[in-house]
């Protein structure tokens, strides 16, 4: 992404937005805070564009592409070669930026409400921060997870009494099928039990933090007493949760999260560095430059630059 293209960050963008933004799609079936999905194939005309700004979407979508292209996703770029597999979540900024100017393949959006008392998708460890969101796929596992779109379309267009059963089917064999593919090494199994809920909910509340607004904005919490305060735990009883079900300390936890935060501001928008150090909610931009110096060997206006 150059320079031309950094802009504020704004909210999530929502499914009404996605739709307002493309007037020849339909917005017939698009009903605020109701359980929505749709599927569309990309490359032909007026269908679906997979150029889009940076930043998070309030839904989820599952794409695969032929062509050369790049997906910028949280502070990470994977390069697509030939046929790219992404699944976007409500928590991850993102955008596929085309590379090559033939691009083919299909695009489903949905939201949570969709799959409600139908699976835990949320859980999926490639809908997970920290997960694997990106694949290149061979030409036979494109043909597989292509197959499984024609499917979907198939269902969409047709008038099957338990249709969308049908469809979150399809969706969930696709996702198993990803997963297959390359399964994940770095994620934890959930432990249902008092240190588990906790840990999720310090996750939650870490999360809901971002993105920030504008460059004015600032963190609230940023400590791990600032997080027990806001849980009524005790900090002891909340760092010995942490670390019992991500065997990380809570401190690590929020390090690592305001440095992804911090890399995504740098590359992606053009706020001074100073108003990005005191938004994380450091003391200020030398506190903020040491910060970064350790982690990333870099300044940050040499890693904004790289």
């Amino acid at each position: 992404m150059n320079h031309n293209q950094k802009k504020e960050l704004s909210k999530p963008e929502t499914i009404e937005e996605y739709y307002a933004s493309r007037p020849f799609l339909s917005t017939a079936d698009v009903q605020k805070n109701a359980a929505h999905f749709n599927v569309f194939r990309i490359g032909e005309p007026n269908i679906e564009d997979i150029s889009v700004p940076f930043g998070k979407k309030d839904y989820y979508k599952i794409c695969i592409i032929t062509g050369n292209s790049r997906i910028h996703y949280a502070d990470k770029t994977f390069e697509v070669q030939e046929h790219g597999l992404l699944f976007a979540n409500p928590q991850i900024p993102y955008n596929w930026e085309p590379i090559s100017s033939s691009q083919q393949g299909f695009s489903c959006i949905f939201n949570e409400a969709y799959f409600n008392h139908f699976g835990r998708i949320k859980d999926y460890p490639v809908f997970k921060p920290g997960g694997f969101p990106v694949y290149e796929l061979t030409t036979q596992e494109l043909s597989t997870i292509k197959a499984i779109f024609e499917q979907i379309m198939n269902e969409k267009e047709g008038r099957f009494e338990f249709r969308d059963d049908a469809i979150r089917t399809h969706i969930l064999q696709m996702i198993h099928s990803a997963i297959k593919m390359r399964p994940a090494t770095n994620t934890i199994p959930e432990k249902v039990n008092a240190a588990g809920r906790i840990a999720s909910l310090f996750l939650e509340l870490l999360e809901r933090q971002f993105p920030l607004e504008n460059s004015s904005s600032e963190i609230q919490l940023r400590s791990a007493s600032d997080f027990a305060s806001q849980m009524a735990v005790h900090v002891n009883h909340l760092n010995k949760s942490v670390k019992e079900i991500t065997n990380k300390t809570t401190s690590e936890i929020i390090m690592q999260r305001l440095l992804q935060e911090a890399k995504i501001l740098l590359k992606h928008t053009t706020w001074p560095i100073s108003d990005i150090a005191y938004a994380l909610g450091f003391e200020g931009p030398t506190h903020f430059s040491g910060f970064i110096k350790r982690q990333l060997q870099l300044s940050p206006s040499q890693y904004r630059n790289t």
